[in-house]
């Protein structure tokens, strides 16, 4: 298995923080955490957004946002909304829910159109798309259906979980999706990642990405702690 040092493995982590009871002294300890340890980004709930790029200002670590979070299943007006104002607070990166029981209940023109509208919103702010999947829900022709709307759409990454549902990344789904978005489409693992081995194994399946809040915990595994940040 390749060997990921601490500084390496920290520039693919997007540390998440979106419990509905985090508190203010949690996002700031948080954020201060992730700018300590390098993380890529962080991801919270679109109303914290505007605290943690004051927090994060002048650090390499950007701010990422969940829209649609949980369920997906919010209008598509309601979705852009969420991500103008996110986008408007200072948010780097966008991942959002897709409307789930939409593409299960063979809607695909208004998926697509969905999609299509938020990547052009973000896009238009030069800042990076996710589209979270939720792959536990899915059939097999369903995350494929999904990935190649995804990709006609020019997301930038697909996303396999939220973390809320049953469960979460699976190696075969990383697998599966990579094959279908091809080299230039990121791929995120997230959901049910919490040690070292886990993070490996999504990423030599093709991840390029791992959504976390275990994050801190990976890096001391792979052998530093909090004292050797700067």
């Amino acid at each position: 298995m390749r060997y990921y040092s601490p500084e390496n493995l920290a520039r693919v982590i997007d540390q998440t923080l979106l419990k509905p009871e985090a508190t203010r002294q949690t996002i700031i300890k948080f954020c201060r955490e992730a700018r300590q340890y390098r993380f890529q980004a962080v991801f919270v709930n679109s109303g914290w957004v505007k605290h943690c790029r004051l927090i994060l200002k002048g650090s390499r670590t950007k701010v990422g946002v969940a829209i649609g979070f949980p369920f997906g299943a919010a209008s598509t007006a309601a979705k852009l909304a969420e991500t103008k104002q996110a986008l408007a607070d200072g948010a780097e990166e966008v991942d959002l829910v897709l409307n789930i029981g939409a593409l299960k209940s063979g809607m695909t023109a208004d998926v697509k159109k969905e999609i299509r509208k938020a990547v052009q919103l973000v896009h238009r702010h030069r800042k990076n798309f996710k589209l979270i999947l939720e792959t536990c829900y899915l059939t097999r022709d369903e995350i494929i259906k999904a990935c190649r709307l995804a990709k006609k759409a020019g997301v930038d990454f697909v996303k396999t979980s939220t973390g809320w549902g049953p469960h979460g990344a699976t190696v075969e789904h990383i697998k599966l999706m990579k094959k279908i978005v091809g080299p230039n489409i990121g791929v995120k693992a997230s959901g049910g990642i919490r040690n070292l081995a886990s993070a490996k194994k999504m990423l030599e399946a093709g991840a390029t990405r791992i959504g976390t809040s275990a994050g801190v915990a990976l890096l001391k595994e792979a052998g530093k702690g909090l004292s050797d940040y700067g």
